[in-house]
């Protein structure tokens, strides 16, 4: 890392990143949501957590396909597309990342095969019916899913429990298992009624994964440090549902877990860390 550098540098290459992608959804009609930490932050400190450096949005799987073709035709020297189909052992979503800068987590060290610089996320969210048993099915099929990628990618676990899973799963067969199980959590984005959304391929539990339908059913916009961005109409009930009480701060080992970066740099492309033996 940059001697010179901190995490204020980070987010303003962040932040440059996601004004592209709004303004190309603006210009197209393109629907997004800022979520999770990203949505916390602009309401709890008018942009950024201030140790937080990463920057989360929702796209419904119809609206990534829509940003994908629009990002494809007007392409940009800046900017790259990274995704899960792409990228082997990547998780189940998207980044736009900036060339010429680099922001390299721990567990991609050894990557060499990848993209590595400063980027955005655009997490993919899903349809589910009103039906528990459905839900709990695609919940584990996320899951897997999840351990699945993690255990291919070195990833360090948690717990005893999630030691035992990656082993196992880096071990088996499983890569067919996992395409299919991606099929089945498409399977019913094209509802029209009587569904929620869904976000789990990521740690979150059952609940904090499952949203009420309202709660993406219209944008608005909502200041984001020296810009706007679209999020929720509904985005401090998402806010509660998601966190409680989300204006109470985290402990300073929370905020120390939020960071990503092992090694970062807004003005050296990321290429330059790799080739270095040391790394």
């Amino acid at each position: 890392m940059s001697q010179n550098q901190d995490i204020r540098d980070v987010q303003i290459k962040i932040l440059d990143v996601m004004k592209f992608i709004d303004k190309l959804c603006r210009e197209h009609g393109i629907v997004y949501y800022i979520m999770g930490g990203t949505a916390l932050g602009a309401v709890r400190h008018g942009g950024f957590i201030p140790w937080d450096d990463d920057l989360d949005i929702f796209m419904t799987p119809q609206e990534y396909a829509r940003f994908k073709e629009v990002f494809e035709i007007e392409k940009s020297k800046d900017f790259v597309l990274q995704e899960w189909k792409t990228t082997p052992n990547h998780l189940e979503y998207a980044k736009i990342r900036m060339n010429g800068t680099t922001f390299i987590e721990k567990h991609f060290l050894d990557r060499k095969d990848m993209h590595q610089g400063i980027y955005v996320d655009i997490m993919i969210l899903h349809k589910v019916p009103n039906n528990r048993l459905i839900q709990k099915i695609i919940y584990l099929k996320s899951k897997f899913v999840t351990l699945y990628a993690l255990s291919q990618r070195n990833w360090a676990p948690k717990s005893k429990g999630q030691a035992f899973a990656l082993f196992s799963l880096k071990l088996l067969p499983c890569k067919w298992l996992a395409k299919k199980f991606y099929k089945h959590i498409y399977k019913y984005d094209n509802l029209e009624e009587n569904f929620k959304y869904c976000y789990w391929i990521t740690p979150a539990k059952f609940k904090n994964g499952l949203f009420d339908a309202s709660f993406f059913a219209e944008t608005t916009d909502v200041p984001f440090e020296d810009t706007v961005l679209l999020g929720s109409k509904k985005m401090k009930e998402y806010l509660e549902y998601r966190y409680g009480d989300y204006m109470v701060l985290p402990s300073e080992e929370q905020r120390k877990a939020a960071v990503h970066a092992y090694i970062f740099d807004t003005q050296r492309d990321y290429t330059e860390y790799l080739k270095d033996e040391e790394v």
